[in-house]
């Protein structure tokens, strides 16, 4: 069986965000190598982790069995472990075993970042959040990652409102459950531009949003068609309205 690499960096607008990248398999033959990482991070007075699972293959109910393990610890000190970067057959099992109830997941890391310094009330637009660029700029063979969600963009005075917005006006008596699938989301967005696409999902299938039934790939799909792809993306839009 085949073993794992691991990273340990420092990121965050206070560079105190634990980013953990894995690759490989987590079993029970590797999961012990996991564990002992992260109990070092913690005696060291780390509690909050981001961990990186683009690269990895395979998840072991044993190796989800550690993240479980230490949120309650984590929360306990304001703390919190984020997953990121799910391969598509990882996420699966994910969500199959509802580990979705306990773990937050991101598509990227900037939004779990994002997270964590927007709930402490830090600046999350400032460019190359926490130097998370700098980090994957500076290793070889790294995953390519989008920056777009780094950028600021600010409406011009008397420029055109978003189309959702001439659209939210004329339709103001529309039920919410018989507005368009785009119109629901944006309006999710900006009642809460930092839920992650797995809460998006759950909303939108509620009895307020007419139990729309999306796929998790197709909804952050169409999040990323509206430029919604991103926390960072969202919370500009919140910004903008």
């Amino acid at each position: 069986m085949e073993g794992i690499d691991k990273s340990i960096h420092k990121i965050g607008v206070l560079k105190d965000i634990t980013l953990l990248r894995v690759s490989g398999y987590i079993d029970t033959t590797t999961s012990p190598e996991l564990q002992k990482v992260i109990a070092e991070e913690i005696n060291n007075g780390s509690n909050q982790f981001i961990i990186d699972l683009g690269g990895v293959h395979y998840v072991s109910s044993a190796g989800w069995g550690i993240f479980v393990g230490e949120i309650r610890g984590l929360r306990e000190k304001g703390g919190d472990l984020k997953i990121a970067q799910m391969t598509p057959d990882v996420f699966e099992v994910f969500e199959m075993l509802e580990f979705n109830r306990i773990l937050t997941c991101y598509d990227a890391i900037e939004e779990a970042i994002d997270d964590f310094d927007f709930c402490r009330g830090l600046q999350i637009n400032s460019p190359r959040n926490g130097s998370l660029a700098d980090i994957l700029e500076n290793e070889t063979n790294v995953r390519k990652f989008e920056h777009d969600s780094a950028t600021p963009r600010r409406m011009e005075k008397g420029s055109a409102a978003p189309k959702s917005t001439s659209f939210a006006k004329r339709k103001q008596n529309i039920d919410v459950a018989d507005l368009p699938v785009t119109e629901k989301i944006k309006k999710i967005v900006v009642e809460n531009p930092m839920l992650n696409i797995w809460s998006i999902k759950k909303i939108l299938y509620s009895e307020r949003f007419g139990f729309t039934k999306i796929g998790f790939f197709k909804l952050r799909t169409n999040l990323k068609k509206m430029g919604l792809d991103t926390k960072a993306k969202r919370y500009r839009y919140y910004r903008s309205r």
